[in-house]
C-alpha cells in the first residue's frame, strides 16, 4: 500500500498530519510503510491524485477520510475530530481509516 501526504506549501498542518500518520502507522505495527509527501504546487498537480485540501492522506491514490470533496484549490483542509473542526485528523482516526483500506 502507498501512503501519500499531499500538501501545499506553508501548509500549517503538514507536520502535525505527517507525525500522526507516522504515529497511527507504528500503532498498527506497520512503522516500516513509509508515507511519501507530495507537493501540490498547482490546480494542474492535484489533477487525478484525490486531493482534498492540505493535507490529504491518501492510499494508493484514494483519500483516506472520503467525505473530503476532490478539489484543484491550493487550500488548507479542516477535518471533524472528536474535540471539534482541526487541520488534521487525530492518529486514532488515521489508525481508523487505514484499517478501512485495509492496512
Amino acid at each position: 500500500m502507498r501512503i501519500e501526504l499531499l500538501h501545499i506549501e506553508d501548509c500549517p498542518n503538514t507536520a502535525k498530519a505527517l507525525e500522526r500518520v507516522e504515529a497511527a502507522l507504528a500503532a498498527l505495527g506497520q512503522e516500516d510503510v513509509p508515507v511519501h509527501m507530495r507537493g501540490i504546487r498547482s490546480p494542474e498537480d492535484a489533477v487525478g491524485t484525490g486531493f482534498a485540501g492540505s493535507p490529504t492522506i491518501t492510499a494508493d491514490g484514494a483519500d483516506i477520510f472520503p467525505d473530503g470533496s476532490p478539489s484543484n484549490d491550493l487550500a488548507c483542509r479542516i477535518y471533524p475530530t472528536p474535540s471539534g473542526y482541526a487541520g488534521a485528523p487525530t492518529v486514532d482516526q488515521v489508525m481508523k481509516a487505514l484499517t478501512n483500506f485495509g492496512l
